[in-house]
């Protein structure tokens, strides 16, 4: 899929034939809805809806199995969210979803020049390295903007201190924030791609596992095949549960590495 490609993303003329086929069909049989200017916010909401069901059925779970409520970060501050919970949740981010963040990245999209569509797919090292850079790149802009918003009062009370509103945090809090905040990181999401200016395919895949460490981020689980398990620098759903609780520490969505450097990690 393509979610704001630039012009002058390119294919790899020796890109896996599974990854070509992929491309060639999603390319050939799609291209209206990947040059729809409703796609990114459509495609961020609904991943982020389908990445949340399994934690949903954990939260459910966690009532009867010891083992789903042994892996729970906050075990002792009560039984997980209530389904009324996640509806309540669930409404409002569809709610800030088709009032500001949809006819916003519209309009962004449809004032672009249309993307030019590659023939080819990437390679898997280009589609490696692309995907990467996005994640970096979106990483190091996040921190900026999350440490000015908790750094002015204003900025805090006005756009992020919605989202705060969860002192423990569950996967589909990970996008009950304010309008603009939610349009502001799509907005930064969208830009690491463009500025990496990554094949449409690379930046699909961006787009669907930034989703997911943002899930994971806020599931309120230390499952024990987590990626922070299995990835250096990641910090998981600890690792941002920490913020939620002091506020003051561990900026950076995904990576520590910025914590660490500026003096903001906690463990």
């Amino acid at each position: 899929m393509n979610v704001g490609i630039p012009a002058t993303a390119h294919g790899d003329a020796h890109a896996p034939a599974a990854l070509q086929d992929l491309w060639e069909f999603v390319r050939t049989k799609q291209e209206e809805t990947l040059l729809s200017p409703y796609l990114p916010a459509a495609y961020a909401f609904f991943m982020h809806v389908l990445l949340c069901a399994p934690f949903l059925a954990l939260d459910a779970l966690g009532s009867v199995s010891h083992r789903v409520r042994s892996w729970r970060l906050a075990a002792g501050s009560g039984p997980p969210p209530s389904l009324r919970r996640w509806l309540e949740c669930f409404w409002r981010v569809v709610y800030r979803y088709l009032t500001v963040v949809l006819p916003a990245t519209a309009l962004l999209q449809t004032l672009r020049s249309p993307p030019a569509l590659p023939q080819l797919a990437p390679s898997c090292s280009q589609l490696f390295v692309e995907v990467l850079a996005c994640f970096l790149l979106f990483d190091t802009l996040f921190f900026i903007w999350h440490y000015i918003l908790h750094r002015y009062p204003w900025l805090y009370r006005n756009i992020h201190q919605m989202h705060h509103q969860h002192h423990t945090p569950f996967a589909l809090a990970a996008q009950d924030s304010s309008s603009s905040e939610l349009l502001s990181l799509l907005l930064l999401a969208l830009s690491s791609a463009w500025l990496v200016g990554c094949h449409p395919l690379s930046e699909a895949f961006f787009h669907l596992l930034n989703s997911w460490l943002a899930v994971e981020d806020h599931c309120g689980y230390d499952m024990p095949w987590a990626l922070h398990k299995l990835v250096p620098f990641l910090g998981g759903a600890p690792y941002h549960q920490a913020h939620h609780r002091v506020q003051s520490a561990n900026y950076a969505p995904y990576f520590t590495h910025w914590d660490q450097l500026f003096g903001t990690y906690r463990a």
